[in-house]
This record gives C-alpha cells, sequence and structure tokens, in this order.
C-alpha cells in the first residue's frame, strides 16, 4: 500500500504524504519516501520537489503505537533506515521546498528541516521536537540540521525544552522562512518551487555540495556513533512507560 502521492507537472514534482489519520512515519513510508527521492535525483524532467502532507498534519512524527510492536534489532534498522531518508533529503541534488500544511511534530520536524526552505500555514499548527517531553532524544545527525537553520542556542531551546512552536515563533528563530494562509500554502510553495527551478540545475547541486557535504557527513558520523545511543534510550523504562501513553489524536 502507498502513503505517498506524486505528481509531476512541468518540471516540479509534489510528493504529498498521505497516511491516514495524522501522516504518522512508519518503516515502508520511510522506505517509500527514500525510493522516491533517489528516482527523482537522477529524472531529468524534474527541477526542483515540493514535499507536503494530506489534511490537518504534515506528519505527527513517528508512529510510536506501531514502533511498540517492534523488538530493538528491528527499530534499530528502521532508525538507520529515517537517518538515511534526512540525510539523503539535506544533500539532495535537487531544490525541496517543505509546504508545511499543518502540525510538524518530531520525526515531522525533522523531515522538514532535511529541507531547503519551509512555508508554513499560520494559525494554531505547530512545529516542534518534542522528544524529550516522552523520555526520548533526538536522532544525532537531525540536531545538526537543526543547528545548521537556527544556530547553537536556538537550538538548544528547541531541543531542551520540546516547545511547540506557532509558525511565527518558528520564522522568528529562522525555523520556518515563511509563514501563509491554509489558502494560500500551494500557490507559495510552487511559486517558490518555480524559482529555484529557474537555477541552472548543476550550479545549485554544486553550491548547495559545498554549503552541506561537511554538515552531511557530520550527521551521518553521529548518527553512526550517537544512533545505538537513542536506541538504548528509547527502550529504557522510562521512555516506554511514556511512550504506551502516546495517543494519536486527528
Amino acid at each position: 500500500m502507498s502513503f505517498l502521492l506524486t505528481h509531476i507537472e512541468d518540471d516540479i514534482a509534489t510528493l504529498m504524504i498521505a497516511r491516514p489519520k495524522v501522516n504518522a512515519i512508519n518503516e515502508p513510508l520511510t522506505e517509500e519516501l527514500l525510493a522516491c527521492f533517489r528516482d527523482l535525483a537522477g529524472e531529468p524532467r524534474v527541477k526542483a520537489v515540493i514535499i507536503t502532507g494530506q489534511g490537518k498534519f504534515f506528519s505527527f512524527g513517528l508512529d510510536i503505537p506501531e514502533f511498540l510492536t517492534y523488538p530493538k534489532e528491528a527499530f534499530t534498522r528502521f532508525a538507520t533506515k529515517f537517518a538515511t531518508l534526512y540525510t539523503e533529503i539535506f544533500l539532495h541534488p535537487k531544490p525541496v521546498i517543505a509546504a508545511l500544511n499543518g502540525h510538524t511534530i518530531a520525526g515531522g520536524c525533522m523531515i522538514a528541516t532535511a529541507c531547503d526552505m519551509r512555508i508554513m500555514v499560520s494559525g494554531r499548527h505547530r512545529i516542534s521536537l518534542n522528544e524529550i517531553n516522552f523520555g526520548s532524544s533526538l536522532f544525532p545527525g537531525s540536531v545538526e540540521m537543526l543547528r545548521y537553520w537556527v544556530g547553537n542556542k536556538n537550538a538548544e531551546n528547541v531541543a531542551f525544552t520540546g516547545a511547540m512552536y506557532s509558525a511565527q515563533q518558528a520564522k522568528a528563530m529562522g525555523l520556518v522562512d515563511q509563514v501563509v494562509s491554509q489558502e494560500a500554502l500551494a500557490d507559495h510553495a510552487l511559486t517558490a518551487a518555480r524559482q529555484f527551478a529557474l537555477r541552472y540545475g548543476p550550479a545549485f547541486e554544486s553550491i548547495k555540495s559545498l554549503l552541506r557535504r561537511e554538515v552531511g557527513d557530520l550527521m551521518k558520523q553521529k548518527d553512526e556513533r550517537y544512533g545505538p545511543d537513542m536506541v538504548d534510550i528509547w527502550y529504557s523504562k522510562n521512555a516506554w512507560e511514556q511512550l504506551q501513553n502516546i495517543k494519536i489524536h486527528e
């Protein structure tokens, strides 16, 4: 079953996460996203990519109820795939715009921060890396993406507090680039994608690599070195008890 709707028009690819009810991330969705981004990297028709969500959520984050059924070895396998996904998006050779149509939480926030630009709807929707609130750590490489966009001090505030930020608050710290109405989101994302698409592809890819390759290498190193520690914390008694109390509500 596919959880990803894809559409290519002119030279823009749009990916829509469509996994009821809150676009929670599981292993099949991660595999599907990874395969899609790899295909798009070599697709000459595509000059830019938009990723968005269906419904009220961009993504709730990891599908915690599903992952509570995973033994530790299986979750470690997933964690490796998910870290590979956000690293490859962060280093993707083509421009990637995140059209954040709703709540963008935890793993959903990690996917968003892997993109080149984030456009988020105004209103009650929130963006957060809230893992600390349920006793979990962050994916190690995702911390470097966060620091890349918002700097050290803001990254500490985001990670240590697990705060839920409005789009306007996120924009003030550099986590979000534009804040628009729900009705205007698609048009603004398409405009941004078209502006990126006008740039000469090889030049964009080269400059992006110059800006990000060292960060990407550090992300991979941290995920390899500290990923097992993150998994150990996920399976700790404290975190496990809190994770079991998390319910997914639309």
